[in-house]
């Protein structure tokens, strides 16, 4: 049982781990000769200031007793100097939603014998054999510094270009700038909906033999102007931001071969057809892999280019009357020249090496980790076709290992699992990382042929609540749910008021089965509260259709977690007459359309940085699910009935009134306050009861300490106060 104690420190303790996550080990690459392992970790649970570290697998512990030790300290490399961060920084961190500091990303060369990484906008390597970390005397602020494969040599993006350094400090010169007249024109860093919606952080990438590079051009003078104010510092200029919103135009993006020298030549495709440029894989295996796609992302192509002339070859086209997914780890060569793709078949999603297609749909392929010479490593869930006498895995995501001979699953155990690897067959050695929903937090291990030979340490604190969450399939559509009761609850002690706490929306499963993703939902269901979340149809994890079925209507969303509603209430302790939604992002946009849409059923919410109108989010999301909003007026409907408010006023205004809070970082970026504002304004036309809660200074991320203590204690608040439960 939870003690009161524990239940009102929750919310700080949540706040000054970052969500449990410092002091927790990520960012692992291993070795090719499988000696050691490179990671990052802060030195506490509530030390924001991650470190560089390496595991020696055969270092002087022998091989019973690997040995860990400091790489690169951030607080020794500054001189115990508080880091600053640029605005290309700042930005890059908000798009991957990283809210620590220190090193927080590094890359290193093919041997894995030097890192590279930026702190506070200077460039750093680290000797890993070795143990010793310097600076390099370089022009900043520094960008995504990556050795080149053969250590020699760093590649780093300051002030706008591309540039080069020895690895011993020498030899700094930019390999491709902006010419004078070119405003708004960057080379090697990604755009903005490549990095926050395509899973492309990168700008450019290494030639295997160390001796070229292909570098992203990317021109924002086409992208319109949004300017960011702060109202709580009137003294300060707007921030300009150049967002592309749905139906108008996108950054242009080039890409050139760029020899050491300078010389370069651009990469030629069809970029009126395809403009995006999603993936870029550069091995030993075979000739540069770009996948390019459509706008409408309903086509795109995988292509080969000739580093010589810059011409590219069409190796597949993929074409889908609804929309193609991207996936982490792919296109990829084989080290013997065969494409590995991730491809949507027969309703099914596999995993295809050369022209054939090596898992069924018994599987659901979520992406590769891993190419070797002898099978590919990947992330799969419980496919449509598995057994069905299986043992249930809702929410579970395992390792497989698939090959010609057949598919191995690598984790064991009900839980989330991921890996990483180098390298295949005997002496290959993985960092298997597993969440479960007993237990809190990750373990880590590593295996060498399959057998454990190490742990990694983690110093992230035990949360003050256990999860304690049962894992079920509601509803004719079996959607997966996780449900939660207050602990101190027993039967005959009548129904619970209902907290709906989802995302609910493309790309964000939140019913997992860890430990930690829960621990919010169990503190609000610690406040009286049988709290459920429900991934309806949209969400990843069961099968292109269940994720496509959303197209041109994300309303469908409300009706999956009406219907898990209703489905539990036999099965749970459920009072239908006090229902409150929560969300954030697409959970705030769900929230808000749960209030407006179904008062019926829903008597509160709590709307978090909702989309209010798709016409002000962005392109490469709002577009794959709702079209181009100037197509035509069916896209223009389809745009209208997916708003929670049109310009005259709420779309189809129910009654009751629902009380809403509102909740708003005035510096978000990514969803603009402008949502929030118009839905207020809205909402006050149609004289609609709401609060509206404005943060100043917080972006999409809430990483600030009190902002999101408190954030918690004010929602559970209006959520008593509007259910009537004092």
């Amino acid at each position: 049982m939870t003690s009161s104690h524990e239940q009102a420190s929750f919310p700080r303790q949540y706040a000054r781990t970052q969500r449990f996550t410092l002091g927790a080990p990520r960012a692992f690459t291993v070795a090719p000769d499988g000696g050691r392992v490179v990671f990052v970790r802060s030195g506490s649970g509530t030390d924001r200031s991650h470190r560089l570290w390496v595991l020696d697998l055969d270092g002087p512990g022998g091989p019973d007793g690997p040995v860990e030790r400091l790489a690169a300290d951030p607080e020794a490399l500054l001189g115990g100097a508080a880091e600053e961060l640029s605005a290309e920084e700042r930005a890059r961190r908000e798009r991957s939603r990283e809210g620590s500091a220190g090193i927080v990303g590094y890359a290193v060369d093919g041997a894995a014998e030097l890192a590279a990484f930026a702190l506070s906008g200077r460039l750093f390597t680290a000797e890993l054999r070795a143990g010793t970390a310097r600076e390099l005397p370089v022009p900043g602020p520094v960008v995504d510094p990556r050795p080149s494969p053969d250590g020699r040599l760093v590649a780093y993006a300051a002030g706008g270009a591309l540039r080069v350094t020895g690895a011993d400090g020498t030899g700094d010169r930019a390999l491709a700038e902006p010419a004078d007249g070119e405003d708004g024109v960057v080379y090697g860093l990604a755009e903005f909906v490549a990095s926050e919606e395509m899973g492309r952080s990168r700008g450019f990438w290494w030639a295997p033999g160390s001796d070229r590079l292909l570098v992203a051009r990317v021109d924002e003078s086409p992208v319109r102007r949004w300017w960011i104010a702060d109202p709580a510092h009137p003294e300060r200029e707007p921030q300009a931001v150049a967002y592309p919103a749905a139906g108008t135009p996108n950054a242009d993006v080039r890409l050139f071969v760029v020899d050491l020298t300078g010389n370069r030549t651009e990469v030629l495709w069809d970029r009126a057809v395809f403009p995006y440029l999603a993936r870029v894989h550069w091995s030993s295996g075979g000739a540069p892999l770009l996948l390019v796609q459509a706008r409408d992302q309903r086509s795109q192509a995988c292509l080969t280019v000739d580093p010589e002339t810059g011409a590219t070859e069409t190796l597949q086209v993929d074409e889908d009357p609804v929309w193609l997914e991207l996936f982490g780890g792919v296109p990829a060569w084989t080290p013997d020249g065969r494409l590995v793709r991730i491809v949507d078949r027969d309703g099914v999603r596999v995993l295809a090496v050369g022209d054939r297609a090596l898992t069924d749909a018994r599987l659901h392929v979520r992406a590769v980790l891993d190419v070797g010479a002898e099978d590919v490593l990947i992330s799969a869930s419980k496919g449509e076709a598995a057994e069905e006498d299986a043992a249930p895995e809702t929410g579970e995501i395992h390792v497989y290992r698939v090959s010609e001979r057949g598919v191995e699953r690598v984790s064991e155990g009900p839980g989330v699992h991921s890996a990483v690897r180098s390298g295949s067959g005997a002496g290959a050695v993985t960092v298997l990382s597993s969440a479960r929903p007993d237990a809190p937090g990750s373990t880590v291990r590593v295996l060498r042929d399959g057998k454990r030979l190490a742990e990694v340490v983690s110093y992230a604190q035990r949360p003050a609540l256990s999860a304690d969450i049962t894992l079920v399939e509601a509803g004719e559509r079996r959607i997966p749910c996780a449900v939660l009761l207050p602990s101190t609850w027993r039967e005959g002690d009548g129904p619970l008021p209902v907290l709906m706490d989802p995302y609910g929306g493309p790309h964000g499963q939140r019913v997992v089965a860890a430990h930690n993703p829960h621990l919010t939902s169990r503190w609000f269901a610690e406040q009286g509260f049988a709290v459920i979340v429900a991934d309806g149809r949209g969400a990843p994890g069961r099968s292109p259709a269940w994720e496509k079925a959303i197209s041109g209507d994300f309303t469908l969303t409300l009706d999956d977690q009406v219907e898990a509603l209703q489905a539990l209430a036999g099965r749970f302790p459920l009072d239908l007459g006090r229902v409150a939604i929560r969300g954030w992002s697409f959970g705030g946009y769900l929230a808000g359309l749960a209030a407006l849409r179904r008062p019926d059923v829903f008597h509160a919410a709590v709307v978090g940085a909702p989309v209010t109108d798709w016409r002000l989010y962005d392109t490469h999301y709002t577009e794959r699910y709702l079209g181009l909003p100037e197509e035509g007026a069916e896209e223009a409907d389809v745009y209208a009935a997916n708003s929670l408010m049109s310009d005259t006023g709420l779309t189809e205004p129910r009654e009751p009134a629902r009380p809403m809070m509102v909740v708003h970082g005035l510096a978000d970026d990514n969803v603009v306050m402008a949502h929030t504002l118009r839905l207020s304004s809205a909402l006050l036309a149609a004289g609609r009861p709401h609060e509206v809660l404005p943060l100043s200074g917080v972006t999409h991320m809430t990483p600030q300490e009190q902002v999101a203590e408190n954030l918690l204690l004010l929602q559970v608040d209006f959520l008593k106060r509007s259910l009537g439960l004092g």
